[in-house]
């Protein structure tokens, strides 16, 4: 059979890379790796263990945590946003901030291919770390309003991290900030929650509400809120995907032992599911 004309050849490839004039030589150069530091991400994997899956243990948990500081960089800037009253921007990161929580529900898909005995085999080499100790995961949690005294500890023993979570705790969180943008805009928002201990959960309220639905009954009037409640209530429907993975995924891989961190594992991770971080924008919904 003779060769197709038209399919191109290892040659006929080499050819199109000389005519488009690739930059081949790269010994005074910066190139994609060196932009992208790959020499320190791709090294940055050291199992402990000899098993062949703590790599993938490894690769699953560090790839997360690079979503995570994506998601805090947008996050943060549009707390800011919001704060200031500059809508469109910040729909766009809270959108973006969204998509990234879907990835890091993908993430779980790869790790559910773990089984048990495979899991088993590399627990011992863990120690105590556990993704319950992730700084960012924190910091992330903190500025969406789950606010816990408790969950400073873990941070402790390093001043650098610690203070990066406790500004997070201690700063109001992205709900917060929403809330004040609605009483810029002439909503009726209590006092009580407009200043008030931002390092304490925040606490449903029915005048808050109220507002919400006034905003949603009037969407045209308040387009600029609508939408904030809309990215509000994305992020959250995410954040809670990205939960039940987690929960499914520890149940597959280890059951109901006992997390590595100190915690019940699963039952643990189940309680978290019950925590809602921006509660009239979901409890409005049962209104006419």
């Amino acid at each position: 059979m003779g060769t197709d004309k038209t399919t191109p050849t290892a040659g006929h490839t080499e050819t199109i890379v000389h005519q488009e004039g690739a930059q081949l030589d790269f010994s005074k150069d910066m190139s994609y790796g060196d932009y992208l530091q790959l020499d320190a991400i791709l090294n940055a994997q050291k199992p402990l263990s000899p098993n062949h899956n703590e790599l993938l243990f490894i690769v699953q948990h560090q790839t997360s945590e690079l979503w995570m500081k994506l998601m805090l960089h947008e996050l943060h800037a549009a707390m800011a946003d919001v704060r200031t009253g500059d809508f469109p921007p910040a729909f766009k990161k809270l959108a973006r901030a969204s998509r990234i929580m879907e990835q890091l529900v993908s993430a779980w898909d790869v790790l559910a291919t773990m089984t048990p005995p495979e899991y088993t085999a590399i627990r011992p080499y863990l120690g105590y770390s556990s993704g319950f100790q992730s700084y960012q995961y924190r910091s992330i949690e903190f500025s969406l309003g789950n606010k816990n005294a408790a969950m400073l500890k873990p941070h402790a023993h390093r001043a650098d991290l610690l203070a990066q979570v406790q500004a997070c705790y201690e700063a109001p969180s992205l709900y917060d900030l929403a809330l004040a943008a609605l009483a810029k805009q002439g909503l009726d928002i209590p006092a009580s929650c407009l200043a008030r201990d931002w390092r304490q959960p925040y606490i449903a309220d029915a005048q808050v509400e109220a507002a919400w639905l006034q905003v949603y009954r009037n969407p045209e009037t308040h387009w600029n809120l609508y939408q904030l409640g809309e990215k509000l209530v994305d992020l959250e429907d995410a954040f809670r995907l990205w939960r039940f993975r987690h929960v499914t995924t520890v149940e597959r891989v280890i059951g109901f032992r006992r997390g590595t961190g100190g915690t019940g594992g699963v039952s643990y991770l189940r309680k978290m599911l019950d925590v809602v971080l921006f509660p009239e924008l979901w409890s409005l919904r049962t209104s006419p």
